[in-house]
């Protein structure tokens, strides 16, 4: 593969970036044991150069007008994406943290393969972690896993081998037949239509008057921040079994409980509104993790950071999530990211500065869910203890939630605007508070 045209929602995020507003996905993943640094940094970059994926970068094209396409990078050097960083010994993960929220700030370079890799290590201890930047044009959640577990000495060999094997297509004329043109227009016609419905549900479900919590109404300074937490699957899923729903429902309404307690101890008043939260939805079918190209939509879903009972609080997004998915992922405001693909590559190129602005006047939080694999993951001999995802924060907004499992543990992620949400360790507190108070209602 040396030459492939951006999907339409993949070269939406490559508009949307600015300097203020890098569009790369993250994951601060920590292991246990001892290893050298240096030695982890080769061979990181050996198994990143044997993704082909990761040689790639983008570049314009003249047509379509406004397009960009993927292409082999002739000069990839994988030393320029693989970087070491030297950490005090003490509290290493506190400073791990530290340093990944301010290498989130900075964009990808974007004349090469907008991807890097650090390698954060303590002083003379072997305690290393590693930090994972991926633009959004090149990976949505589910494609970041599938590159990004390329790199672990499980999937490392066959990922690599597979990835290598390309299906000939046999050639064919450009011409079209009378029955392709009258099915062409027929799908043209069709996407148009759900173009228009998607395109008035998300007009109405536009506010000029957004939630007015003084964190989320800042204005963006550019800095970023990283907090973490780590959630007991079990617990959540004791709590799923109790109220019915899934156990995304439950982690919603714990990042809605989390909300309301930092508020409160903040002093600020809660909102008239209850805030919302974009809830990410891949549409990738089922073994396509690895095709290339965005696949998203969303929902939309209020966090009932008003009501007092944690309990009601669940109760109620289980609700909203029901409605959500009756409705289906393609249809309603939340789908707004289906709209990309029905935009021609010049109105991306044009229309986003003004798309990345009006985001605000859709959703207050981004909430989503990076599934990983089940199995046990190592690099380098060394377990994988605990990883963060974290996702980009759009324009307008300061906080963003990412979640995963493994290791029978939710980790949570959260991104913010350092100056808008400087105490964002009160935010990742109450995630864990939360949870109790709700296991403790489902146990009585």
């Amino acid at each position: 593969m040396s030459t492939e045209l951006l999907a339409p929602l993949d070269l939406a995020f490559w508009h949307l970036e600015s300097t203020e507003h890098p569009m790369h996905l993250g994951a601060l993943a920590f292991f246990g044991g001892q290893s050298d640094g240096d030695r982890v940094a080769q061979l990181l970059a050996e198994r990143a150069a044997a993704i082909p994926r990761l040689g790639m970068r983008v570049r314009t094209v003249l047509l379509p007008v406004g397009g960009a396409a993927w292409s082999t990078a002739k000069d990839f050097d994988v030393r320029r994406h693989v970087r070491r960083i030297r950490l005090p010994e003490s509290d290493f993960e506190a400073h791990a943290a530290e340093i990944a929220g301010a290498l989130m700030e900075q964009p990808l370079e974007r004349g090469l393969p907008p991807w890097e890799m650090y390698v954060l290590t303590a002083a003379d201890t072997g305690t290393f972690a590693v930090l994972v930047k991926l633009h959004h044009a090149l990976a949505d959640g589910m494609r970041a896993v599938a590159i990004g577990a390329g790199i672990f000495d499980q999937i490392a060999g066959a990922s690599t081998a597979g990835a290598r094997t390309e299906r000939r297509v046999p050639p064919r004329s450009w011409l079209p037949g009378p029955h392709q043109v009258v099915g062409f227009a027929r799908d043209r016609i069709e996407e148009v239509g759900r173009a228009v419905g998607i395109g008035a549900s998300v007009m109405r479900a536009s506010r000029f008057d957004p939630w007015g919590a003084s964190a989320f109404a800042a204005g963006s300074s550019g800095t970023r921040r990283l907090g973490t937490a780590v959630l007991g699957l079990d617990d959540v899923l004791r709590i799923r079994r109790a109220a019915g729903g899934t156990a995304n429902d439950v982690l919603l309404a714990v990042v809605a409980g989390a909300l309301r307690r930092w508020m409160l101890e903040r002093g600020e008043p809660l909102p008239g509104a209850d805030p919302r939260a974009l809830v990410p939805v891949s549409r990738r079918r089922p073994g396509r993790a690895a095709a290339s190209g965005n696949k998203l939509s969303a929902y939309l879903v209020g966090l009932p950071v008003s009501e007092a009972d944690p309990w009601t609080r669940l109760t109620a997004v289980c609700r909203t999530m029901d409605r959500n998915k009756a409705e289906g992922p393609g249809r309603g405001a939340g789908a707004v990211a289906v709209l990309a693909d029905h935009l021609p590559p010049l109105a991306h190129r044009l229309g986003a500065p003004l798309a990345g602005s009006a985001a605000r006047m859709l959703f207050d939080v981004l909430v989503t869910s990076v599934p990983l694999p089940r199995s046990t993951l190592s690099l380098g001999g060394s377990p994988l203890r605990a990883v963060y995802p974290m996702a980009p924060l759009a324009r307008g907004q300061s906080l963003a939630v990412a979640l995963t499992t493994y290791g029978g543990r939710v980790h949570a992620g959260l991104v913010a605007d350092a100056k808008a949400v400087p105490d964002l360790d009160r935010l990742t507190a109450g995630l864990t508070d939360e949870l109790a108070a709700l296991l403790r209602a489902a146990t009585g």
